[in-house]
């Protein structure tokens, strides 16, 4: 969204409030935040409580979780801020976030995600009004930018490799402790999904019994797989009907053959002229 002059106003979208923010005071142009209280017909992420939680619009790229909780730390206390492409789940909920193989820079306009410690912030910003562009990077608070910001990244970029080893242990330690109850339920003769239970070496140890259920899916696969085998057989046995009788086909149509050919030999006299 193109930048609006410093004094201008822009009507907001419905059920939205316009926040105007500028880079810093220097600055002659703003954008605006559209936000809104967050609300979801089923509440399924705790980590964005709908009493608690903001949803932001039309982030600006060089606006950070810094700033956006500078914002609104003046209505209430900020418990977390979340930056992301656009609208959606939580993505440190549904994703696995390592700190060394999930490394992702959000570019261009964003959404955010504001949570504030009590529910008396929502209410709070509501009530909130801005006479004026707030400064995002100022005394105090200064965001980077050019050549001091890339030098961050590749700083965030370099990996520690302890840090990393200690990562992988850890995740190889959960790996093993998987692996290992597993192998546990199989040798206790714990019965699967479907009610077996795994014979080892060891011979059969005494499981649970198979409920009704378990034997009625087991039955009806038994059916269906029979019935398959009786079809399969069924198209066997035609195909090789049809190869006999394309058979028969071709030895009858040679023995006509031969026949004409010794008709026309037959028949064939000398004709000089």
């Amino acid at each position: 969204m193109a930048p609006a002059k410093e004094g201008s106003t822009l009507a907001a979208p419905a059920g939205y409030t316009a926040v105007p923010v500028k880079f810093s005071e220097e600055r002659r142009t703003h954008h605006y935040l559209y936000i809104k209280e967050h609300k979801v017909r089923e509440d399924l992420d705790q980590t964005r409580p709908q009493n608690r939680t903001l949803f932001v619009l039309n982030v600006p790229p060089y606006c950070t979780k810094e700033s956006l909780s500078q914002i609104f730390t003046s209505c209430s206390p900020v418990e977390s801020v979340e930056l992301q492409d656009k609208p959606g789940p939580s993505e440190t909920q549904s994703n696995s976030v390592s700190k060394h193989f999930s490394l992702r820079h959000l570019k261009g306009f964003k959404v955010a995600y504001v949570v504030f410690k009590h529910p008396s912030g929502v209410q709070a910003f509501k009530s909130f009004k801005v006479k004026k562009p707030i400064v995002l990077s100022g005394i105090g608070h200064s965001i980077k930018t050019g050549i001091n910001k890339w030098i961050d990244n590749y700083r965030a970029s370099l990996t520690d490799v302890a840090e990393l080893q200690a990562e992988v242990d850890e995740f190889m330690k959960g790996y093993d402790e998987r692996v290992a109850e597993e192998k546990a339920k199989q040798e206790e003769g714990v019965p699967d999904e479907e009610g077996w239970v795994k014979v080892t070496r060891k011979g059969r140890r005494p499981g649970l019994a198979r409920t009704e259920a378990v034997n009625i899916r087991v039955t009806e696969r038994e059916k269906r797989k029979r019935a398959q085998k009786e079809l399969l057989n069924f198209y066997a046995w035609q195909h090789r009907e049809s190869k006999r009788e394309h058979l028969a086909e071709l030895r009858k149509k040679f023995e006509e053959d031969k026949q004409k050919i010794a008709l026309m030999r037959a028949q064939r006299k000398f004709r000089p002229y």
